[in-house]
């Protein structure tokens, strides 16, 4: 072999190239530790690959590599999956109003945990206690970092070392393989099951009582349903029945909603309000799904039982940040004028557009997207149906409008349709549809901003 022929030789050294005029500027600009670890990082491809050096070529791969870095790794997608409050897209889109006060906090010094009339410490859950107060009927609230944190900080206050009866029915899990048992685990104290998965009753609760009893506890079953022989026991008689026993009832209610959905034509899902004028002393939901503001727990009941719950340790390692608080008490603000409820509201707007509305949408966007995919593919507005996402009301449709794209000659292989559905994630907006019946399947349903959609599609695949 001859070595003076390897064309690793010729490659210039780190310490070299950090001289050349057009190193020294991107060093200047985004810092020369940055620079000089990419350099080094194409330098060393070039050397797996025995490539020859080409200083124009060297000079575009480092080029891609930084603005590959410098790019942010969380960035904003089009939701067409056909699942609005979907887990893994960030579940609720924010209205501008949240956004515009999280960043009138973000920009400096806040009142954060600063009472402005005394001019001493405050507590940060007096932003939004007032409000979550007057739309739920609770005599106080405190808010922690979502629904799990809510539902661990309960038990752990309230039941550590003691038993909590649970219903078979009710051992949900959650995304990400979190299960009720192991929460409860963590939380200190010990799952007593009763009833069975299908039916538990009143009795059922009542013989499992004992003096290590701690509360007695309802998980609304939010991401599944038991139909066929079913027997569930209504809050009103749980809740009599913690009470003449002395303990508490407490409610999780998973997604959780302010407002009674079927106003806007969709199926009912229980409210905080209902378990609250039901007897239940704590109720905790999540402020990111049916809410439709950002992640949060929100637990609203007694005032005696949420100020034992800010004493416990956890409530400061499960708190929220500044900017949660600054939306949320934006979000809960919208709720006060109903009749505009759902034009405000990102998901709630999402949630009751009509198929038609949806489908004249698809009508508009069919052509251009056409014309992107270009031959070989035909695009087609078709009927479907979505779901509503992240546990909330799981078994309930929405019938929805789709962009369809299918061979226009022959069946289409699975690797062709993910090339496809890839090319459609590459764009500078990322479009993000799902793979079914042999077609990607956009569904318009989520799609509010066509600029952003159109103007990307106007360089041909």
């Amino acid at each position: 072999m001859d070595l003076s022929a390897d064309p690793r030789r010729t490659l210039p050294s780190v310490d070299q190239l950090l001289r050349w005029p057009w190193v020294a500027e991107l060093a200047a600009q985004h810092g020369q530790p940055l620079v000089k670890e990419i350099i080094a990082q194409a330098l060393s491809t070039l050397r797996i690959t025995v490539t020859p050096f080409d200083a124009d070529a060297f000079c575009g791969a480092v080029q891609n590599i930084l603005t590959t870095r410098l790019s942010p790794s969380l960035r904003r997608v089009l939701n067409l999956t056909g699942t609005v409050l979907h887990t893994n897209l960030g579940r609720a889109p924010l209205p501008e109003e949240a956004i515009a006060a999280m960043t009138a906090v973000a920009r400096g010094a806040s009142n954060l945990e600063f009472d402005l009339d005394s001019g001493r410490r405050g507590d940060r859950d007096a932003h939004l206690e007032a409000w979550l107060c007057r739309l739920t009927g609770a005599e106080a609230a405190t808010v922690v970092n979502n629904n799990a944190a809510a539902v661990l900080l309960m038990l752990n206050t309230l039941a550590k070392g003691k038993e909590v009866p649970v219903s078979r029915g009710e051992l949900v899990e959650i995304g990400g393989a979190f299960r009720m048992p192991d929460v409860m685990l963590r939380a200190q104290c010990k799952l007593r099951e009763v009833g069975t998965t299908n039916r538990t009753h009143l009795a059922d609760y009542a013989e499992a009582i004992t003096p290590r009893t701690s509360l007695l506890m309802t998980v609304h079953t939010s991401n599944y349903k038991v139909v066929g022989f079913t027997a569930t026991v209504p809050e009103q008689r749980l809740a009599q029945l913690a009470h003449d026993h002395d303990l508490p009832y407490i409610v999780d209610l998973g997604s959780g909603s302010l407002v009674d959905l079927r106003r806007w034509g969709l199926p009912a899902e229980p409210t905080p309000m209902d378990s609250i004028a039901n007897g239940a002393d704590l109720v905790s939901f999540s402020g990111d799904k049916l809410l439709g503001g950002p992640q949060c727990g929100i637990i609203v009941g007694r005032r005696e039982l949420i100020g034992r719950l800010k004493k416990n340790p956890l409530k400061r390692a499960l708190r929220c940040d500044k900017l949660t608080i600054a939306a949320l008490e934006a979000v809960l603000r919208l709720y006060s004028d109903p009749e505009r409820l759902g034009e405000r509201l990102p998901s709630l707007r999402a949630l009751s557009r009509s198929r038609e509305n949806i489908a004249e949408q698809c009508e508009r966007l069919m052509a251009p997207l056409a014309a992107w995919v270009g031959q070989g593919y035909e695009v087609t507005s078709e009927a479907v149906m979505g779901q509503i996402g992240s546990g909330a009301l799981p078994i309930e449709q929405l019938p929805s409008q789709a962009l369809v794209l299918r061979s226009a000659t022959a069946k289409r292989s699975g690797s062709q349709l993910n090339a496809l559905a890839a090319s459609l994630r590459g764009l500078p907006v990322p479009i993000i549809g799902r793979i079914q019946d042999a077609s990607v399947i956009l569904d318009c349903r989520c799609l509010d901003d066509e600029t952003a959609f159109l103007e990307q599609l106007k360089d041909r695949r």
